[in-house]
C-alpha cells in the first residue's frame, strides 16, 4: 500500500498524521508515503524534513487520495473530503461518528474501509485514543482556570486560591485517562477536586493514587455539588459510543454565574445537555449564565506535542496494514477489527448503528 499524509482542514486543526521520522521507519521497510505540503506545518514540521526522509510531496489535497491506499488523518474527513474517497481506500483516523449520522451515512457510501482510532481496544484500554485523552484533560484544567478569570466573564476565582483564601472547587466526571489528567492538573494548581466515578475499584485506585476525593457518580452528587462547584470537567466516554448527558440543563442552574463547564466529550456528542461544538477561534459560550468551553479538537492547540503523542501509538498499526493489508493486519493485531468502523457500503460498529438505529454488521464477517 500507498501511504498518504494529508493536511488537515477542519478549522483550527494543526495536528498532522505523521511526523518525518515515521515517515522514515515506513520508508526503509520499502513502504511509499506521499505527503500534502505544509501538511506537517501546523505542528513546526516543514516539507523539507519529510523530503529527507523519503516522502513524496504533492501540492493538492486531492494528490494525496488519487495516489495512496492507505489514508492517515487525525480528524473525521469534512465534505470536501468525502468526495474524495473511493471503496479501495482504507482511511485510518479519529471518526467519532455516533456523533454525527450524516457524516456515518456519507462515509459508508463511499464503500470505504474506515478504521477509527478511538475504538481500536485492547481490553479494557483505548491505545489509539489514550494519548489525545492525555492533553485533553491537561488541557481541561488549564482552559477552565483561564475562564474563570473576570475579564474573560468568569467568576474571578483563583482555583489555586492564596493563603487565608479557599481554593475553588473542581469536579470531574469520570475517572478515566482523560479525568485523571484533568485531576493532576487541578489540584497541581491547588485546586479541591473531586472526580464523580461508578466503577468502585476504579474509585480505589484514584483514592490511593491522586491527591483528590472521589465520590459515585450520581444524579443525586450532582446537585449536591453543582451550587459550589467552580469548574465542571465532563470526561466521560463510552468507547464508540454517544456520550450519556449526565448534566442536564436543570442541573446547570444549579451551578453560579461566571462558573465554568469544560467537555471534552464534545466528540462523542457531550456529556452536558447544553454543550454543542466549539472552535479554537471562537471556544467558549454561555447558557444559564455558566461559560461552557466545548472546542471539538482540543489537542489541536498543543499541535506539536499532540501530533508526537498520536504518531508515538500509530506508526505500529499503519506500519502493519501498509505492509499486509486490512484482513492481515487484523489477522496478526485482532484489536485492529474493533476498529473498524465501515467496510464495503456496511456499517460496522455496533455502538454508531445503535446511536443511530442505523443496521450494522459484525466486522469479523
Amino acid at each position: 500500500m500507498t501511504v498518504g499524509v494529508p493536511k488537515e482542514i477542519k478549522a483550527q486543526e494543526n495536528r498532522v498524521a505523521m511526523v518525518p521520522s515515521g515517515v522514515g521507519q515506513l520508508v526503509k521497510r520499502g513502504i511509499d508515503v506521499v505527503v500534502e505540503t505544509n501538511a506537517g506545518a501546523g505542528a513546526d514540521y516543514p516539507d523539507e524534513e519529510y523530503e529527507e526522509k523519503g516522502a513524496r510531496i504533492v501540492s493538492r489535497h486531492e494528490e494525496v487520495f488519487e495516489n495512496a491506499d492507505l489514508i492517515v488523518k487525525v480528524k473525521e474527513p469534512m465534505p470536501e473530503e468525502i468526495q474524495l474517497l473511493k471503496p479501495e481506500h482504507t482511511l485510518f483516523t479519529y471518526l467519532h461518528l455516533a456523533a454525527n449520522k450524516k457524516l456515518t451515512r456519507d462515509l459508508v457510501d463511499t464503500g470505504v474501509t474506515g478504521i477509527a482510532y478511538e475504538t481500536v481496544s485492547l481490553g479494557a484500554r483505548l491505545p489509539l485514543l489514550e494519548p489525545m485523552s492525555e492533553v485533553a484533560g491537561r488541557m481541561s484544567a488549564l482552559v477552565g482556570a483561564y475562564f474563570l478569570a473576570k475579564h474573560e466573564g468568569g467568576r474571578g476565582t483563583l482555583l489555586g486560591g492564596v493563603p487565608g483564601v479557599l481554593p475553588g472547587r473542581v469536579v470531574v466526571i469520570g475517572g478515566g485517562t482523560c479525568g485523571v489528567n484533568a485531576a493532576k492538573v487541578a489540584t497541581g494548581i491547588g485546586a479541591e477536586t473531586i472526580i464523580l466515578e461508578i466503577d468502585h475499584e476504579r474509585m480505589r485506585f484514584l483514592d490511593d493514587t491522586l491527591d483528590c476525593q472521589t465520590m459515585y457518580s450520581s444524579e443525586a452528587a450532582l446537585y449536591e455539588l453543582l451550587p459550589r462547584t467552580d469548574l465542571l470537567i465532563g470526561a466521560v466516554l463510552v468507547p464508540g459510543a454517544k456520550a450519556p448527558k449526565l448534566v442536564t440543563r436543570e442541573m446547570l442552574r444549579e451551578m453560579r454565574a461566571g462558573t465554568v463547564v469544560v467537555d471534552i466529550a464534545v466528540d462523542q456528542g457531550g456529556c452536558v445537555e447544553t454543550t454543542r461544538p466549539t472552535t479554537h477561534e471562537d471556544p467558549v459560550f454561555v447558557e444559564e449564565g455558566v461559560i461552557h468551553y466545548c472546542v471539538a479538537n482540543m489537542p489541536g492547540a498543543y499541535a506539536r506535542t499532540s501530533t508526537q503523542a498520536l504518531t508515538n501509538v500509530t506508526l505500529p498499526y499503519v506500519q502493519l496494514l501498509a505492509l499486509e493489508g486490512v484482513k492481515g493486519a487484523c489477522k496478526i493485531r485482532p484489536e485492529l477489527v474493533g476498529g473498524i468502523n465501515c467496510r464495503n457500503g456496511v456499517l460496522t460498529c455496533a455502538e454508531v448503528g445503535d446511536a443511530h438505529n442505523i443496521k450494522w454488521q459484525n466486522p469479523q464477517l
